[in-house]
């Protein structure tokens, strides 16, 4: 056993010494403490013990309220936020409390240090540039952070000040857990005011890089941008699972520049194939580079993400990076379009029916997904590249995008064009990509003019959920503006009809106006 081993070994005891003596007991005479993850106690329950891959409850008699306050009475105090730890380690205690105020249930995660966690991402973390981490709870953040917390203080010798809520990253206590090398640690008292103490902590002292965990609020969002602003490197966690959760969310989506409206001319919202209002980016990222970790071994990496949201706002899903780690800790990269395919269509048409995998590019994956369900057909929609039997590209991308036509080509990939993203042209191309004919009525038959406009105003309510200024589409016959209209009052908008004649067009104003 290497001396840190052993650190971390007596490190775990610290936990399991402070749990009731018969759950104590049992927990040491376990084999795999290495996939240790939590002890549950919650009162009138059997007591929890969670790994890695199982879960096992404990045959001893249920949790009593002497048993919790037993493990209450030997960590720190619990904050606001219903955390505590134990001195000079990095385990986490989480109260679970009752009306009155008391504790009535226990999760106590395990924290470890990991050495070479970062290992798959460190040219990254010493490129300079601002990094932000996304994943569910549990899959791992928090201990990159620690590592990256190190290797930048104490490897490449420069300024890290980590910010600290409920004292996860460095510890329990006063003095940080050696996790952190040579960082120093600011800690906050109560989590709402995690953002005063960041930019208290980029005024104050000099920092060269700040780390911080879970940036959940405006506020945060905001002093983020500040420490980017002054030149400071940040790393940052938040939760979720890609890229496209901060770009939609309106709380945080100025980590990734912010979103705006725009309202375009007739002649060039006809240019685009768009309504006359258009969402686009509002400001440079706060984040260089975005990183989601899909499980501990795979990362997903967009390295531009300024150029990610611009082309998610247009409709299409950009390229990214895929990193891996195998058992023998070889790590692999390759582009998300770039892998071997050994998938056609005609092998997923079999006699076993298995679904056709298509992969949408600036095609509306939302309205082709709505498609595929409704009618139940046997296909499924894939976020990436390597898993599709064939590609559908909107019409107005084909030309500008021949690379992705001549990659489809070399995997002899089929491609079909969607005229433009509505129901009718999808509705269409599926038709001809799963060569269903017409007159099977699986399809309806669309007005497609009706259904453009119609699916212009469904577009319009969506957008509008993020805007604070009202949309106008396109001029349209008054019988089909009213059409549209309808449409808006069903989702509880208020619209009126604007313009003269042949320029007739609805106007849709945001809710709370």
């Amino acid at each position: 056993m290497t001396n840190f081993e052993k650190e971390m070994s007596e490190e775990l005891e610290k936990l399991i010494s402070i749990m009731p003596v018969n759950v104590a007991g049992l927990v040491r005479k376990m084999d795999n403490h290495h996939e240790l993850i939590e002890i549950v106690l919650d009162l009138g329950r059997e007591p929890e013990v969670r790994f890695i891959n199982q879960i096992q409850y404990l045959d001893l008699p249920l949790v009593t309220m002497e048993d919790i306050n037993y493990v209450v009475t030997r960590v720190g105090d619990f904050g606001k936020d219903s955390r505590a730890g134990i001195e000079r380690t990095l385990h986490r205690i989480s109260g679970i409390r009752n009306r009155k105020g008391v504790v009535i249930g226990l999760t106590c995660r395990v924290g470890r240090a990991i050495l070479g966690t970062v290992d798959i991402i460190r040219d990254l973390v010493e490129s300079g540039r601002s990094i932000l981490m996304m994943g569910i709870p549990g899959i791992g953040k928090t201990t990159k952070l620690r590592e990256i917390a190190r290797i930048i203080s104490s490897e490449m010798g420069k300024r890290v000040i980590v910010i600290d809520t409920s004292n996860e990253i460095a510890g329990d206590g006063d003095i940080p857990h050696p996790a952190i090398g040579r960082a120093r640690r600011m800690q906050v008292d109560l989590p709402e005011n995690q953002h005063s103490v960041m930019i208290e902590a980029v005024e104050n002292h000099m920092p060269e890089v700040i780390i911080i965990d879970e940036i959940s609020t405006e506020a945060e969002s905001l002093a983020a941008r500040t420490i980017a602003e002054r030149g400071v490197q940040l790393i940052g966690t938040a939760h979720g699972s890609s890229i496209e959760n901060i770009i939609m969310n309106p709380t945080l989506n100025d980590l990734v520049g912010g979103i705006q409206s725009v309202t375009l001319g007739d002649e060039e919202a006809r240019r685009r194939g768009t309504q006359k209002t258009v969402l686009e980016r509002k400001a440079p990222p706060t984040f260089d580079i975005v990183i989601e970790i899909q499980d501990r071994n795979r990362l997903a990496i967009h390295t531009d993400v300024a150029e990610v949201v611009d082309q998610y706002l247009r409709g299409s899903l950009p390229k990214f990076e895929i990193r891996t780690l195998d058992e023998e800790g070889n790590i692999k990269s390759y582009d998300q379009a770039s892998q071997k395919i050994d998938k056609t269509v005609n092998n997923t048409s079999d006699e076993n029916s298995k679904d056709i995998k298509i992969y949408p590019y600036a095609v509306s994956r939302s309205q082709l997904e709505r498609i595929i369900k409704g009618l139940r057909l046997k296909a499924r929609v894939t976020k990436t590249f390597d898993e599709a039997d064939m590609l559908f590209v909107l019409k107005s991308y084909a030309k500008s995008n021949g690379k992705v036509l001549k990659w489809a080509e070399s995997k002899d990939i089929p491609v079909f064009i969607v005229k433009t993203n509505n129901m009718y042209q999808i509705q269409k191309t599926l038709r001809e990509a799963l060569q269903i004919d017409e007159s099977d009525g699986v399809f309806e038959k669309y007005d497609e003019e009706l259904e453009e406009a119609l699916q212009e105003a469904n577009e319009a309510v969506e957008s509008l959920v993020h805007l604070t200024i009202p949309i106008e589409l396109l001029p349209r016959e008054l019988d089909v503006v009213k059409m549209q209209q309808k449409i808006a009052s069903q989702n509880n908008f208020t619209s009126e009809v604007v313009g003269l004649d042949t320029e007739k067009r609805l106007r849709i104003y945001p809710k709370g106006r």
